[in-house]
């Protein structure tokens, strides 16, 4: 009788530090969205992506967990939608292409710049990296770290300007730019292994290019063009609106 009234007395407690009925009750996913994730990705398959392993991890993401609640109804929809902030979610092609130029091999250390809405997080570490992401939008960042860890996808989110990166976890095998740069982000080319690739949308105004971007050496890189591509504006500094 004392076991069992010690496991009571653990069972209440852990119920009165839940702060939701769903963290204590796990809904099953609607089958609707399985249904129309399973589409996704076949569309993705019919636009190029080739990649098992992210065409894999986009099947197995929930994008509607991510997304406003008023805007679930269009999460498996190609395009991207906004989230506050002056942010969006990715279109899921966009998201799908920068990780497969990434060529992510399993525990791979990358760094994610634009943590956003999470959802480009999830597809990462559903191809089995070990993830470090900043986001400089303070509102953002609280959000999506309380949102990925009730989702039980672990990663290493930090409220910081992405132009710096993150030195003291450098280097980095990958590292993925989630925001259109209008000029180089040096020190984060300077943070990245040699041998290692980075994926970064860059351009002028509203004329981006996604490059893929391999260090060959101390100070070589090698250039390569995949694209037209649109995304917000990436910028310096953490704002604490």
């Amino acid at each position: 009788m004392t076991n069992m009234g010690s496991i009571v007395r653990r069972s209440l407690n852990t119920i009165k530090n839940k702060t939701a009925i769903d963290d204590i009750f796990p809904q099953k996913e609607d089958s609707k969205y399985i249904a129309r994730r399973g589409k996704l990705v076949e569309l993705l398959r019919q636009k190029g992506i080739s990649s098992p392993l992210v065409l894999q991890a986009i099947g197995k993401v929930p994008r509607q967990a991510f997304m406003p609640e008023t805007l679930s109804e269009l999460a498996y929809e190609d395009k991207a939608f906004p989230i506050g902030a002056g942010q969006t979610i990715s279109q899921p092609f966009t998201v799908a292409k920068e990780t497969e130029i990434l060529d992510i091999q399993k525990n791979d250390k990358i760094l994610e710049i634009g943590t956003g809405s999470g959802y480009q997080s999830a597809v990462l570490l559903e191809c089995g990296c070990r993830l470090y992401s900043l986001e400089r939008q303070e509102s953002l960042h609280t959000q999506t770290k309380e949102r990925l860890g009730k989702l039980n996808y672990k990663a290493v989110c930090l409220l910081k300007d992405g132009f710096e990166g993150l030195l003291y976890e450098a280097p980095f095998d990958k590292i993925m730019v989630t925001a259109g740069a209008s000029e180089i982000p040096k020190k984060l080319l300077r943070q990245l292994k040699i041998g290692g690739i980075m994926a970064l949308p860059f351009g002028e105004g509203q004329e981006k290019r996604l490059y893929r971007i391999k260090r060959l050496s101390e100070t070589d890189f090698e250039k390569m063009d995949c694209g037209p591509c649109a995304f917000v504006p990436m910028l310096k500094g953490i704002n604490r609106k």
